[in-house]
């Protein structure tokens, strides 16, 4: 039986959210700790946004590769009682003078000094399993960690910008640079080992405790990733390996120039005569490492805008067709029903809709987009269904607090009569009427449930230099939380 069937509630809050000392979340003990909180409070499931490592602007939906995890996470402490590091290596470290903020900048320096030295302890003494994780991993940890480190061979520009012949992957080219980059493709495959280990360990504790991972996926990868560089046929991409067309939205109420987001769209006509093997691949990845998995973007399977490349705006994109149905159909013979979330948001046509209806997947329900005075809304709670998912908010949206100021007054109104509820008590009542509705599964972001404003929001589409950065305190994961959501879980039944 697929697990989104049953009743249940969650909390959204992503790894780097956690508190701690070192910059930004770990897999450490705070992980752990929350686990437990989630476990006392009465909850299911635990959604985070994706794991890969984060590229240029730091967002977790634009990556170095689908597959590899975040070195970012992996936590010193559990290192140093493997003896990989020692505790002064990183706790005279500057982690920065914000704990609610990652400094990503001095991150990536104050990182990249430790994990030489993790390398170099680690290769004095090689764990038993190592080789075995390199084998099994080997179809994409051997192309990410030779990506990366010709990256850094090449000063960390897009591959695009490499010689020739290793754009075009020649195999002596490979050869050489495989060579010549030794050390350096080892550091990356260390690295990936530690994070897997520690993720594993993780969400086998989260399991044991009752606890499911919700994980989530971009429909796309980046245009300068490992994906890409190595299965450049799944790519629409001329000559040069340049994309042909890039991923974005339309301009609409609320972007006048639409969202251009520059990655390349897919030759799905290849992939249907691969028989879609990449995203078999990835999905089969994607669920060993979470229980439940979100898929972002998910309308555009059944067509997707796209934009000529070389655009500085999303204005001149035309819709073209996707595989629709036919992948997920492809996709349920080889492993079955699959519990999946399919991010519905946007501009959904009739065959979006139809599309939704025959895969079978729940959608998203976003409350704080029901109460739109421009026109009438299918996110209101009376309009649910069983198979769905409700939210208040993503990771896209303002927090309930910061929503209070910065929606429209008259959509404000509008969410405070249809709820029957006043200022003092808006956020507490939008968040009961999220558990209280007929969907399945209802997911609450962290901040609503501390009662952050909108400085603790964590993303803000179309922006770059102020996202993904928000860090909760330890002190605010409170006992008083705890019992409210215990208390309203079981109330409305979904324990």
């Amino acid at each position: 039986m697929n697990i989104l069937n049953n009743r249940a509630n969650g909390v959204l809050m992503h790894i780097s959210s956690l508190p701690g000392n070192t910059g930004i979340g770990t897999l450490g003990k705070h992980a752990y700790q929350f686990v437990d909180f989630l476990k006392k409070s009465s909850q299911t499931y635990w959604q985070i946004l994706p794991i890969c490592p984060t590229s240029y602007g730091d967002s977790p939906y634009q990556s170095f590769s689908t597959f590899a995890g975040n070195p970012y996470f992996i936590d010193f402490e559990l290192l140093s009682d493997q003896g990989l590091l020692k505790k002064e290596d990183y706790e005279n470290l500057n982690w920065g003078d914000d704990e609610t903020s990652v400094d990503y900048g001095l991150l990536y320096n104050q990182r990249n000094k430790l994990f030489s030295i993790i390398q170099k302890n680690f290769e004095q003494n090689i764990p038993a399993d190592y080789e075995t994780f390199c084998k099994e991993n080997s179809f994409w940890l051997d192309n990410y960690s030779l990506f990366m480190a010709l990256k850094d061979a090449h000063n960390g520009v897009s591959f695009l910008e490499w010689e020739k012949e290793l754009i075009n992957r020649e195999p002596q080219a490979i050869k050489n640079w495989s060579e010549k980059c030794a050390e350096k493709i080892r550091y990356y495959k260390i690295l990936q080992y530690l994070f897997y280990s520690q993720w594993n360990n993780l969400k086998k504790y989260a399991n044991d405790n009752g606890i499911k991972i919700i994980g989530d996926i971009p429909i796309y990868v980046a245009a300068d990733s490992a994906d890409v560089w190595t299965s450049p046929e799944q790519f629409l991409l001329d000559e040069e390996l340049k994309p042909v067309e890039v991923a974005g939205c339309p301009p609409d109420g609320f972007s006048a120039d639409g969202q251009l987001w520059g990655n390349p769209v897919y030759n799905w006509d290849f992939m249907k005569k691969d028989n879609y093997s990449w995203w078999k691949k990835r999905l089969e990845m994607s669920l060993k490492n979470y229980d439940v998995l979100r898929i972002d973007h998910f309308r555009g399977f059944d067509s997707y805008y796209c934009i000529p490349f070389g655009e500085t705006t999303a204005k001149n994109g035309v819709w073209r067709k996707g595989p629709g149905a036919a992948l997920f159909d492809e996709i349920k013979k080889t492993y079955g029903e699959l519990p999946i979330i399919a991010e519905d948001l946007g501009f959904l046509t009739d065959s979006v809709r139809q599309m939704l209806s025959d895969v079978g997947y729940p959608g998203m329900k976003v409350l704080q987009f029901a109460f739109d005075s421009r026109e009438n809304s299918n996110y209101l709670p009376h309009s649910y269904t069983r198979n769905s998912v409700v939210y208040t908010g993503t990771h896209d949206n303002d927090t309930i607090k910061g929503w209070t100021t910065s929606a429209p007054a008259k959509d404000y109104s509008n969410a405070k009569e249809y709820l029957r509820t006043d200022d003092e008590n808006f956020c507490t009542e939008l968040l009961l009427a999220a558990m209280s509705s007929v969907s399945n599964t209802c997911i609450l972001c962290m901040q609503d449930l501390i009662g952050l404003d909108g400085s603790a929001r964590m993303n803000r589409p179309s922006t770059v230099g102020t996202n993904w950065k928000w860090r909760v305190k330890q002190n605010q994961i409170t006992d008083e939380i705890s019992e409210f959501l215990s208390y309203y879980t079981t109330l409305y039944c979904r324990k």
